[in-house]
């Protein structure tokens, strides 16, 4: 894309782009800063799924990064939003204890639950619970996964995201899960009608190519890729996605807006 084309909406995703773990990216904070002068829109868009959107939004402000909960759109959040809409007769939830507030308007059972609706729960998976899964998905329950991430970077390098977990179930069940989270269209298209701009007009800065880059372009978007974060070249050069532009890092979104 050339450097001239007009932005008016962008999408920040935060992990990896603003930053890693509690480490803020160099450039991050003067990027959004300079953003916010010129008057542009934007929303934070994340797949994380242990924090609520008011604890993202006090760490965000607490690196720099002016940040209010309802400038948040969440995996967590999207997947209320597509309850509310299917009014399930009850659910399982399998989430954080962060982001169980999220759910509080819906009945939740273990028993013959009408929907599942998985996220990351870090060192709590173990067999046990994904044989449950699998006996419920099995006798009729719908699967809902806050996203079907392949992995994350930390500090002390890349980790398994729960994707593997969700493709396990959709394997052994035969049942396709339902992805509120980026990819999905649906999520992006939440985020076009919240900056009130043309979805050509937007542009998304993430560091999954085929999650924020792709799907982003899926939804007429474009996509710029940062080389921070879970970046990795190999993994760049044998994907079919294109980005419209790829930066060191978020410090060079400056050169773009």
């Amino acid at each position: 894309m050339k450097k001239q084309s007009a932005i008016r909406g962008i999408l920040f995703d935060l992990d990896g782009v603003l930053y890693v773990e509690n480490q803020v990216i160099e450039g991050a904070v003067e990027a959004i800063h300079h953003v916010r002068a010129r008057g542009i829109p934007y929303r934070f868009v994340t797949n994380t799924t242990t924090k609520s959107r008011e604890a993202l939004s006090h760490k965000l402000n607490t690196m720099g990064l002016p940040a209010q909960a309802n400038e948040i759109l969440s995996a967590p959040y999207a997947a209320r939003v597509y309850l509310r809409q299917r009014q399930p007769r009850s659910c399982l939830f399998v989430v954080s204890d962060a982001v169980l507030d999220e759910f509080r308007e819906f009945a939740a059972s273990e028993i013959d639950p009408e929907v599942v609706v998985v996220g990351d729960i870090g060192r709590a998976w173990n067999y046990d619970l994904v044989n449950q899964l699998f006996r419920l998905i099995m006798d009729g329950a719908d699967l809902v996964a806050l996203h079907k991430g392949k992995y994350w970077q930390t500090p002390e390098g890349l980790r398994v995201d729960i994707g593997a977990f969700v493709a396990g179930l959709e394997y052994v069940t035969g049942v396709e899960a339902t992805i509120t989270g980026k990819p999905s269209p649906a999520f992006f298209q939440s985020a076009i009608h919240e900056l009130g701009c043309l979805s050509e007009e937007i542009v998304m800065v993430g560091d999954d190519i085929e999650s924020d880059v792709g799907g982003a372009q899926r939804c007429g978007l474009r996509g710029f890729l940062v080389r921070t974060g879970k970046y990795r070249q190999e993994v760049v050069a044998a994907s079919s996605v294109s980005p419209d532009a790829i930066l060191d890092s978020i410090a060079q979104l400056v050169e773009y807006v």
